[in-house]
């Protein structure tokens, strides 16, 4: 009788094991995947319109660029310099980051390398001097941060190695349309919004919450794609709102 009530405790524990195994399995599966390979962002803002909007869900893929220090966050990764397997961007890459001394994730396009000078004058970008190849393709409606419906002129921005991207310039003269030089350290890089006038970026110091010069190890991933995106008013828990998706950005690829 011992024996039979033992063997019943066994199979009985068995189910609940099996079932803790499988969770740990697929607790570690999805952290190795999220720490090597893919890692999901939400969009908070328009600072990437037009061609990233707020609501946006986007994969990165963290293995073309290589593993810098918050390759694991929360959870600290052990690289203090650099980036493991490191891979150099290549200037127009859309790049989540974190800026030094800041606990939040910032996405940007990176338009500076280590060396390079950078200056924004009249609302146009120069690179060691020289003008960014820009021409103009016409006006959009867009909704800016205060929810209201606003007009924003659409330049067609193209780098020298071939990477072209559109960019708003949705006020003249603005506070952030004319800068000094920036000269990019070594091991750091110089990122800006799409969304030129409404983009606290490189060309403002962490201090006013920019993103000032970024290190190398502290980039996270280069954006690949839009997997879904929502309006402000999309509930996951409500089924009633899911009407409320995009359903022209489902796997929009980023450029």
């Amino acid at each position: 009788m011992a024996k039979k009530k033992k063997s019943k405790e066994r199979e009985s524990s068995s189910p609940i094991l099996e079932t803790i195994s499988t969770i740990a399995w697929a607790l570690g599966i999805a952290i190795v995947l999220r720490t090597f390979l893919f890692q999901p962002f939400h969009i908070p803002s328009g600072s990437m319109l037009p061609g990233l909007m707020k609501g946006d869900y986007i994969i990165t893929t963290k293995y073309s660029l290589g593993y810098g220090k918050y390759a694991a966050a929360p959870f600290p990764f052990p690289v203090k310099k650099g980036r493991l397997f490191e891979r150099q961007p290549e200037r127009g890459d859309v790049i989540v980051f974190r800026p030094e001394g800041d606990d939040k994730n910032f996405i940007k396009r990176l338009v500076g390398l280590p060396g390079d000078q950078m200056q924004v004058t009249d609302g146009k970008l120069y690179i060691n001097g020289e003008t960014v190849v820009s021409e103009i393709v016409g006006e959009e409606t867009y909704v800016n941060q205060y929810g209201d419906d606003a007009i924003a002129e659409a330049w067609r921005e193209t780098f020298e190695n071939g990477n072209t991207h559109l960019v708003y310039d949705a006020q003249k003269n603005s506070q952030l349309d004319n800068t000094s030089v920036f000269t990019v350290p070594s091991g750091h890089y110089f990122m800006m919004g799409d969304n030129r006038d409404n983009s606290f970026d490189s060309r403002v110091s962490v201090l006013k919450g920019g993103a000032g010069f970024v290190p190398t190890e502290n980039l996270m991933g280069k954006a690949e794609f839009v997997l879904l995106s929502v309006d402000t008013d999309f509930v996951l828990f409500k089924p009633w709102t899911w009407a409320n998706m995009r359903s022209n950005r489902f796997f929009k690829g980023i450029k």
